[in-house]
C-alpha cells in the first residue's frame, strides 16, 4: 500500500465520521423537537427520502462526489436513522399502536425513497430512461 492509498483510505474514515458525527446530532434535535415514536418515525423517513436522492442521484445525474455521497449515506444516514430505536420502541407500545408504526414507518419510508427518486429525476430534467 502507497501512502497515497494510506492516506485516502483514512480519508474516507474521516468523512465517514465526520458524517456520522453530523447525523447523530441531527438525530438527537429531531428526538428534542419530537420525542418518542415520533422522533424516530421522522428521522427515518427523511432518512429515506435523502438515500433515495442520494443513491438516485448518483444513476441520473452524478453531481455529487463519490466521497460527498459516503458522508451523506454511510456517515450522515447510518447515525441519523435509527432502526434498533423504530423495532425497540415498536415492541414497547401497545401492539396495535406497534401495527399502525410499523405499516406507516414502512409505507412512509418507501415513498420517501421514491420520492428521492422524483427529485433526482427532476434535477436531471427528465425521465428515467
Amino acid at each position: 500500500m502507497t501512502d497515497y492509498e494510506w492516506f485516502a483510505g483514512i480519508q474516507v474514515v474521516i468523512l465517514v465520521a465526520i458524517g456520522g458525527f453530523l447525523g447523530a446530532n441531527a438525530r438527537f434535535g429531531v428526538g428534542l423537537v419530537s420525542p418518542g415514536l415520533s422522533g424516530t418515525f421522522v428521522a427515518n423517513v427523511t432518512g429515506s427520502f435523502v438515500l433515495g436522492f442520494v443513491v438516485y442521484e448518483a444513476m441520473y445525474t452524478d453531481y455529487l462526489t463519490d466521497r460527498s455521497r459516503l458522508l451523506v449515506s454511510t456517515g450522515f444516514l447510518s447515525s441519523y436513522t435509527t432502526y434498533s430505536t423504530f423495532a425497540y420502541q415498536t415492541v414497547t407500545v401497545e401492539p396495535l399502536v406497534g401495527l399502525i408504526n410499523v405499516a406507516a414507518s414502512y409505507s412512509c419510508g418507501f415513498a420517501g425513497v421514491v420520492l428521492g427518486r422524483w427529485v433526482a429525476l427532476r434535477i436531471r430534467g427528465g425521465s428515467r430512461e
